[in-house]
């Protein structure tokens, strides 16, 4: 499944003005701010070092420091160094299938909330991969975006091993 954007989903600020950012595909991307200085002045306030360990990830697309300053999550993984991978958990397959489902539906959180009774914070919990919802939740979530739930097991065969 591929997807318009990378979604960043954990942010770790390292010494300077570099931090990582670790997107839902399981890349972890290392990008230092002092690249945009020259070109964009305005990012030089982040030599301040509590205003740079300020810096929040907003949603899946990006990290705001205020209201002059934010980058977007696309940035940092295009020109960001690729520095490792993170083991992709089964939460990330079940948060893009549950974000992708409800795009598809072309629901927000909060109607999918009130047509399956699951509180919004938890459905934006599901949808970052930082929750690990139960099968019955799924299914509740399936039914409200009008679709249903199907789990599937997948057994490497003898030549793939």
């Amino acid at each position: 499944m591929s997807n318009m954007f990378h979604k960043a989903i954990e942010l770790d600020f390292l010494s300077g003005t570099s931090l990582e950012v670790t997107f839902q595909n399981g890349v972890i991307k290392r990008y230092d701010m002092g690249q945009l200085f020259k070109k964009y002045p305005q990012f030089q306030a982040l030599k301040d070092r509590d205003l740079f360990l300020s810096g929040k990830l907003q949603g899946f697309y990006g990290i705001v420091w205020n209201d002059d300053l934010d980058l977007e999550a696309e940035t940092i993984y295009q020109d960001g160094l690729e520095v490792g991978k993170s083991p992709l958990l089964i939460n990330t397959s079940v948060a893009d299938a549950v974000h992708s489902a409800r795009a598809l539906a072309g629901l927000s959180q909060c109607e999918v909330s009130r047509l399956s009774g699951i509180d919004q914070a938890d459905i934006s919990r599901i949808e970052r991969g930082i929750a690990n919802p139960s099968v019955s939740t799924l299914d509740r979530i399936a039914k409200a975006l009008g679709g249903s739930l199907t789990i599937s097991i997948t057994i490497p065969s003898a030549e793939e091993g």
